[in-house]
């Protein structure tokens, strides 16, 4: 008789969260209150209420309302999301704040003023899976919605939520991200996949509140960092910290979320002295793809905590990055989707020999026929056609579709660090546009900081304009960024170019010995390396390595080096040509 006592109704929930909300409060409690409350007063509150919804409960972080119409909810959901981007509701000193919000349609029993049960449930889920200043709905808002609005929804796929028991189709829409016409699924064949990761919440080797706080808080900044790169797809922290506590099997975390990689990890005290350690997890198979310990004092905790964070969102990168190449290696040919055949193409790509080149662009090609628009494909082809004019025959056909897949990138208005970078390097390498590749990377660097590959292009468009000291700090960071880069071989040219010019010939030969140690058959790398031995006067071992990149390149001569390598402006191509005679290159 209970159960028939029970009121249920239709209706559609908005939960809303503030990003960030445990460091802000660390920060500073008193200003984070007082934006909280200001936030939810001018903006927040007003919007709901004037498009019929009410707010049923606050928290000190977020609230949850239901709206009668999802139309309604949708329009209030993007017009605070806009508001709070535009600045609305901040003056003066006052912190900015972000919000994640979820939407859901659906059944909820009434309580009294509240609202239970799993339509709740699923939108405070959502709000999880939201990016800062975004929003996820479900399969159900965007059915209702679809057609309402000019807004660009992205299909984010079946995703498993925690205490859900089933899968829900979810769609992601943030402030800035454009005002395209809302589009169709797409089969999963067309589908522009992107892997995805989630950072668990730390484990405390400690009964100190304050090592659990600090813990807390490092998992939310390497969650904010991660979430920059914008080919990754990053669990929320709220959805994270629903696994803190006891010890978690990592492939049923990997199935609830629908992640294919997890960062895991612990904080250990001893006196002032503080140990973190971490380590990528592949959600699938529960292998271990990368680890490192950090270890610090705590006089300055932030600092330590900046330290570490700033070291594994370095390290993760090229390891997952790493790691999806190895599966998409591993698929059926008959399986592959575009991913698939980028990532392959990627791994192709890096190899600089004539045949990899032909295979990455063969892939490429049928990435592109399957998703025109894919602009990390482009990105790569504009990279593979440039090198092949360059070092396989200058063929005009070669020039123009580097310069052709450069555009697509630049039309994509892409927030891929990566193919900006390309497409910047192809722009200035054949074509002059120098000032316009700069603006590009800046771009991407903006988008992507840690971006050891938008680094590296820097560094030789640089070169290029004769900025060899600019090229040199650009490069070594990208080195540090990435020690193993599958590239590394070209900012260690760079560097070598960079230190023949500072007068420091010794250094020089050293980086040119590490780029054709990293990459023997590189002929840029060649190239440097037999001008650091002439200007180290060391004429037959040049004349060797000339012999080596005449039989990898036969058409390679003084004459065409000003077009060929690219880092020659750093000393100045009459002296590289000169060096060069010297160790018996033709004219």
């Amino acid at each position: 008789m209970a159960a028939e006592n029970v009121q249920r109704r239709l209706a559609t929930i908005l939960a809303a969260d503030v990003v960030g909300y445990s460091r802000l409060m660390r920060a500073d409690e008193e200003g984070t209150l007082a934006a909280v409350t200001a936030l939810r007063r001018e903006v927040v509150a007003p919007r709901i209420v004037a498009s019929g919804g009410r707010i049923f409960k606050l928290m000190g972080d977020g609230l949850l309302a239901e709206f009668p119409s999802v139309v309604d909810a949708v329009r209030v959901a993007v017009d605070i999301q806009r508001a709070l981007a535009n600045g609305t509701g901040k003056s003066g000193d006052e912190m900015p704040i972000s919000l994640r919000i979820g939407l859901h349609l659906g059944d909820v029993i009434v309580d009294g003023d509240d609202l239970q049960g799993d339509g709740v449930n699923l939108a405070a889920r959502l709000e999880g899976l939201a990016e800062p200043g975004g929003l996820c709905i479900s399969g159900a808002v965007h059915e209702q919605v679809r057609d309402r609005f000019d807004l660009a929804f992205e299909d984010l796929g079946e995703r498993s939520v925690k205490n859900i028991d089933r899968t829900v189709r979810v769609w992601g829409w943030r402030s800035g991200g454009g005002q395209a016409a809302v589009p169709a699924p797409v089969e999963p064949a067309t589908a522009r996949r992107r892997p995805a990761i989630v950072v668990l919440p730390f484990v405390s080797l400690s009964s100190d509140p304050e090592q659990e706080y600090f813990a807390d808080g490092m998992v939310e900044e390497i969650t904010t960092g991660l979430a920059r790169m914008r080919w990754l797809t990053v669990i929320s922290r709220n959805s994270a910290f629903a696994y803190k506590g006891p010890a978690i099997d990592v492939r049923r975390v990997g199935r609830e979320l629908s992640v294919g990689y997890l960062v895991e990890g612990s904080v250990r005290k001893a006196g002032s002295s503080v140990r973190i350690s971490a380590q990528l997890i592949d959600a699938e198979t529960g292998a271990n793809l990368w680890g490192q310990a950090f270890t610090g004092t705590l006089d300055d905790i932030f600092d330590l905590q900046d330290e570490v964070t700033t070291g594994i969102v370095e390290a993760v990168e090229p390891s997952l990055r790493q790691a999806e190449i190895d599966r998409a290696r591993r698929k059926r040919q008959e399986n592959l989707d575009a991913y698939d055949l980028y990532l392959r193409a990627l791994d192709q790509a890096h190899r600089f020999t004539p045949e990899a080149r032909a295979n990455a662009l063969a892939l490429l090609d049928s990435a592109i026929v399957i998703d025109p628009d894919y602009a990390e494909a482009h990105g790569v082809a504009a990279f593979c056609r440039q090198q092949r004019y360059l070092w396989g025959g200058h063929d005009p056909k070669d020039r123009e579709a580097a310069l052709r897949h450069a555009e697509a990138v630049a039309a994509a208005r892409t927030d891929d660090a990566a193919s900006l970078a390309f497409a910047a390097m192809s722009l200035s390498a054949l074509d002059g546009q120098h000032e316009a590749a700069i603006t590009m990377l800046t771009r991407a660097l903006d988008l992507a900081p840690n971006s050891a590959l938008a680094l590296t292009c820097r560094s030789l468009v640089e070169m290029i304009l004769g900025r060899p000291e600019e090229s040199a700090l650009d490069a070594a960071r990208s080195l540090r960024l990435s020690p193993l880069d599958p590239l590394r071989h070209i900012p260690e040219c760079a560097l070598a170019v960079a230190r023949l010019a500072a007068g420091d010939t010794k250094a020089a030969l050293r980086h040119a010995r590490r780029a054709v140690e990293s990459h023997p058959v590189f002929t840029p790398g060649l190239t440097t390396l037999a001008l650091c031995l002439v200007e180290a006067g060391r004429i037959a071992d040049a004349v060797d390595v000339v012999d080596r990149i005449l039989a990898i390149a036969p058409d390679t001569r003084v004459s065409n080096l000003h077009e060929r390598f690219l880092v020659a402006n750093g000393v100045g191509f009459d002296r590289v040509a000169a060096s060069l005679r010297v160790a018996g290159l033709p004219e």
